[in-house]
């Protein structure tokens, strides 16, 4: 049995190993312009990057990129892959990073303070949210996709079944797995992109293709022939997919989407309460017919409620007749089932 230490040792052995020395460093900006402003040395001097050092319900801190663009209508949010780092990731999409005493319920509190943060500072709701997860990353991904019903879009990209699924290649789940991608990827009601190289020597094509199967709402997955695990941005068709799927998602109008969320939270309806005061009757073949009735009572609307109606509640008996329509036939199946109150003698089918 697994202890508490031993899985988390796992965890991190597996999902965290990031580039030593970092790519960049977070200092506060000297200029008189940007006196207090956050900025990253190691990366391009950007006016339209902000810098955010999140706290988290863990009492951590993690550090996103945020890139503005006026023109855009929709937001992604970027969890990145166990062996980079924001520097590297610069000009890829909205990202964060993982750090700072890492484990798997951390990186939960870093995306949930990272998608507060894009709501409270920057007004952007989850209808105009695409979240996007490579590798572990799309641990995070789908554990917030799974508590956003109203999200645009998902993207994953290398995505990984569980932790211990790469590590031990077992297709079951146990208590002390990590990231149960699995499980929480059928929670999603969102459009789900899947991208995978076929040649993924780290998380192999079968996480991916099983998680676009597994999708309640599945896009036209993008698998990249020939591709790895770290290199699939190098294929002119992943661009080339990914702006599609965006463009779709944000031609989206919001009465479409509004409808499919409305759609999917409907309760299953419930069968129609029968009258119990007429008659229905089910045809079962051109000459047996089964009629359920109920008489009323004889001296009130009380439906049965009343103590003069008491002997009437058990009164109703089982009753062949037969057919009214084929004296003649001489198969045993041409009855019609009445049941009647045999006290009332309301039933003038009887023959």
């Amino acid at each position: 049995m697994l202890s508490g230490c031993s899985v988390s040792s796992l965890a991190a052995r597996f999902a965290f190993f990031p580039p030593e020395p970092a790519t960049y460093a977070v200092r506060k900006d000297e200029a008189a312009a940007g006196a207090g402003r956050l900025v990253a040395s190691g990366v391009p001097r950007d006016n339209a990057m902000d810098v955010l050092l999140v706290d988290t319900r863990k009492g951590n801190k993690v550090v996103a990129f945020y890139l503005k663009n006026p023109a855009a209508r929709l937001t992604v949010l970027y969890s990145h892959g166990n062996a980079a780092d924001l520097g590297q990731l610069y000009d890829l999409f909205v990202q964060l990073k993982v750090n700072l005493k890492p484990s798997e319920e951390n990186t939960y509190a870093d995306i949930e303070a990272v998608y507060q943060c894009l709501e409270t500072e920057y007004g952007i709701s989850q209808e105009d949210l695409i979240l996007y997860g490579q590798s572990v990353g799309s641990g995070p991904t789908l554990h917030l996709a799974s508590r956003l019903p109203r999200l645009r879009g998902v993207v994953l990209h290398s995505a990984i079944l569980s932790g211990l699924r790469v590590v031990c290649h077992v297709n079951f789940t146990f208590c002390f797995d990590i990231y149960k991608n699995v499980k929480k990827i059928k929670k999603v009601k969102s459009p789900v992109l899947v991208i995978h190289g076929t040649d993924d020597d780290v998380v192999n094509w079968s996480h991916g293709n099983e998680l676009w199967k597994l999708a309640r709402e599945p896009y036209d997955p993008l698998w990249i022939k020939g591709g790895g695990h770290c290199n699939l941005e190098l294929y002119p068709d992943f661009i080339r997919h990914l702006s599609k799927f965006i463009c779709e998602m944000e031609n989206m109008t919001t009465k479409m989407r509004l409808k499919k969320i409305r759609q999917s939270l409907q309760p299953t309806k419930k069968a129609p309460r029968v009258n119990t005061r007429t008659t229905t009757t089910f045809t079962t073949n051109c000459c047996c017919r089964i009629r359920v009735r109920k008489p009323s009572c004889p001296s009130c609307s009380c439906n049965f409620n009343c103590s003069c109606c008491s002997a009437l509640r058990s009164c109703f008996s089982f009753r062949l007749f037969r057919c009214s329509t084929c004296f003649s036939c001489n198969c045993r199946s041409c009855f019609k089932c009445c049941f009647d109150c045999c006290c009332c003698g309301s039933c003038g089918d009887a023959h």
